[in-house]
């Protein structure tokens, strides 16, 4: 039933409605709309026009779980609000359309707290309630928790991984930015500018921060410096925040700190600024988020390129091929925050 605008409960027109309009059989009316090549121009467009006369549309759900379409792929995401799985899943979503596809979203896990013990949940009723639609194929955006859930969840359906660095699962692609070559690249501008005692806040919080706290640590290396000063934080800002005063009260504090993620590098930046040191240490973020650009904070930042993983994501979901691991080369944006090493 549905509202015709007026408070009054209507009844949807069915297939057998539009069967009858358009004086066809209803099984002629279901393959017109899962396979309209199939049927004669003539006897499509009288079911067409029946369907738009009568406000048809059909049941996109039962469909699918009948296993009538094989358009549609889901798309978990580790965390809705995280600004970078934004930028990649739109990027998804215009590409799995661009192919014909349907993508439907949710978040993979429960709302909870942050901070390094902080344990993120899965929302094993969602991932149940997706499986249970019978996707064709399924990106993950993000670390997700328990992914043997949910690769038992989606049964046939051929999954690909955006933007984490998870333990290699048969059968399943991974697209991510180079975070070897992101780190690289931060460490050359941060010695460029004179840099040599650099301090990393991150490790904590799964893959991806103990991935860049060791790229960090090898693009020291690449320079002959001292790539152990780095205080544990996740990607959240008060653990930034924790981490930065840490560094800065050492007995000989980095005169540059780099950061996970871009919300740790504005913890790390309220920690400068709270010592007075504003301008005198640079900072430097990771994702290039909006929050980054802000102009009062103007933080220096690698882009991953969220965009490019987002649609080579959809891409390889949509191929024949298995890549194993798609790494995409992220750029360094040089903003205010990386301030040269005093003289």
């Amino acid at each position: 039933m549905a509202d015709d605008g007026s408070g009054v409960l209507v009844r949807r027109a069915t297939m057998r409605d539009v069967a009858e309009r358009a004086g066809v059989s209803k099984s002629l009316v279901s393959l017109a709309f899962s396979s309209p090549e199939s049927v004669s121009p003539q006897r499509l467009g009288r079911i067409l026009d029946a369907a738009e006369a009568l406000g048809f549309r059909p049941n996109r759900v039962a469909r699918s779980l009948n296993g009538l379409r094989d358009d549609f792929v889901g798309i978990l995401v580790a965390d809705s609000r995280n600004p970078v799985f934004a930028e990649v899943v739109d990027a998804a979503r215009v590409a799995l359309s661009a192919g014909g596809r349907l993508g439907l979203m949710t978040s993979a896990v429960l709302p909870g707290g942050t901070g390094v013990s902080a344990r993120p949940e899965l929302d094993a009723e969602a991932v149940a309630m997706l499986g249970d639609l019978q996707p064709s194929g399924l990106i993950v955006v993000g670390s997700v928790p328990s992914m043997d859930r949910v690769v038992e969840a989606m049964g046939s359906a051929r999954i690909v991984i955006a933007s984490a660095r998870p333990e290699r699962l048969a059968g399943a692609a991974t697209v991510r930015g180079d975070d070897e070559v992101g780190l690289r690249l931060v460490i050359d501008h941060l010695t460029g500018f004179g840099h040599r005692r650099i301090g990393h806040v991150g490790g904590a919080g799964g893959r991806v921060a103990s991935g860049r706290a060791s790229a960090f640590a090898a693009a020291m290396g690449e320079h002959g410096l001292d790539g152990t000063m780095v205080a544990e934080s996740d990607f959240s800002e008060a653990a930034g925040f924790r981490a930065a005063g840490e560094l800065l009260d050492l007995a000989e504090p980095p005169t540059a700190i780099t950061a996970v993620n871009d919300l740790a590098a504005i913890g790390v930046t309220a920690a400068v600024r709270q010592r007075g040191l504003t301008g005198h240490v640079a900072v430097t973020g990771y994702d290039n988020t909006y929050l980054a650009a802000l102009g009062a904070v103007e933080l220096t930042s690698v882009d991953p390129d969220n965009a490019t993983i987002g649609r080579r994501a959809a891409e390889v979901l949509l191929s024949d091929d298995d890549p194993g691991e798609v790494l995409v080369a992220p750029t360094l944006r040089v903003r205010a925050s990386s301030v040269p090493a005093a003289s």
